[in-house]
């Protein structure tokens, strides 16, 4: 007699089959993703003496933002290792066989994808938005911290681009100097030498940047074109140091729209539409903070009837789908965010076409696996035994 439901051994059963794998693409997908950073952050500790402490934190703080990505493409990976496993072990046409639909199979695993859809939707909404916040600010602190360990007493330090700075003496903890000589050469077209006597670093916390204040000096001016020479004395002259090219965009006192949390991104947008400025990149990041964690659910949809096909070669097929499904999705939805931050398509569009397109797609494939009635099941020395589900029964 046909079953009426799945019981709750076999929903465990299938929420282990998709357990398993889900973890594995995670930690697969997230290294591959990780493979640049990572080494950047080696260098950070080899060549900069970054703490590995400091490092550690820099890594959480980044995390968020590959998870965001990397979770969606494991469950996909995830669904269809599972289905395809049952699939090439005949056990989803033994589940059929035995009364059990496609509906009632895909019900423990529609549970775990809305559980993973909610941790997207948390990990776009708030620990994404922290992990930015918290680098920047990581960033600009071992910046600083390198700034005053790059200098050293009566060597010429060229860490700073443009700049060669010598300092006679340096006051412990390192940030008061004196007998300081700057050769800049930032502008082509003079070249200035500057001498004072002291001078301190100073931190702008609102800025990021980093200051290096002298104190009583001259600045020495030629001008290879008009061969001139100039001499001006200061009592006090600032001198800007470039820390990093990745710290070049810490000079906007403004939060970037990837640090907004939901009501900050929210009021940045009411605020520039009043006052006229242009919202686009905000109107990307909110919908993007609910369109990617919702590819959860059309990776979901899409990955059941796929993995349910019947082949020999399951994890080779799988990992291949899946990075196809997942380089068109992402493909599509790079392509959307550039045309919105660009103000020719809505972003309400953009960032939502590829869900469209997938969940039209999985819907389709969905319902064709579901109402699909002629199965095959192979038996030892027994050839081809071929069932047909009908509305009374199971007709061999």
């Amino acid at each position: 007699m046909p079953h009426s439901g799945m019981g709750p051994t076999l929903r465990r059963y299938f929420l282990r089959e998709v357990a398993a794998p889900f973890l594995l693409g995670i930690g697969v997908f997230t290294f591959i993703l990780l493979i640049a950073r990572m080494l950047k952050l080696v260098e950070l500790v080899v060549n900069r003496s970054v703490p590995i402490l400091e490092i550690a934190k820099l890594f959480a703080y980044i995390l968020p933002t590959f998870l965001e990505v990397t979770v969606p493409m494991a469950l996909l990976l995830a669904v269809l290792l599972s289905f395809g496993r049952l699939s090439a072990d005949s056990e989803i046409v033994a589940l059929k066989t035995s009364g059990l639909s496609l509906y009632q199979m895909v019900v423990p695993v529609a549970g775990f994808t809305l559980v993973v859809t909610l941790l997207a939707l948390l990990l776009a909404v708030y620990a994404r938005p922290w992990g930015n916040s918290n680098l920047k600010a990581s960033l600009y602190e071992i910046a600083k911290t390198r700034a005053s360990a790059g200098l050293k007493e009566r060597v010429f330090n060229d860490d700073f681009a443009g700049l060669v700075i010598y300092v006679e003496h340096i006051e412990p903890p390192g940030d008061k100097l004196g007998g300081i000589l700057i050769a800049d050469g930032r502008d082509p077209n003079q070249r200035n030498t500057v001498l004072a006597k002291t001078g301190f670093l100073v931190g702008n916390e609102e800025a990021h940047s980093v200051t290096l204040r002298l104190l009583d000096g001259s600045i020495h001016t030629f001008l290879p074109g008009e061969k001139s020479y100039h001499k001006t004395d200061f009592t006090t002259y600032d001198v800007s140091l470039n820390l990093a090219v990745a710290l070049a965009r810490f000079s906007q006192r403004e939060k970037d729209a990837q640090e907004m949390t939901l009501a900050e991104l929210r009021r940045a947008i009411a605020e520039r539409s009043a006052a006229g400025r242009p919202v686009n990149a905000e109107l990307v990041e909110l919908h993007r903070k609910f369109s990617l964690p919702f590819a959860c659910l059309v990776f979901g949809l899409v990955g059941v009837p796929l993995g349910v096909q019947p082949v020999r070669a399951v994890r080779s097929r799988s990992f291949s789908v899946s990075l196809a499904l997942i380089f068109l999705y992402y493909l599509m939805l790079t392509a959307g965010e550039a045309l919105a931050e660009k103000g020719r398509l809505p972003a309400v569009i953009a960032l939502w076409i590829p869900n469209v397109a997938f969940a039209a797609l999985g819907l389709t494939l969905f319902v064709a696996a579901a109402r699909e009635r002629t199965l095959a099941l192979r038996l030892p020395g027994s050839g081809w035994l071929r069932i047909r589900r009908s509305g009374a029964g199971i007709v061999r």
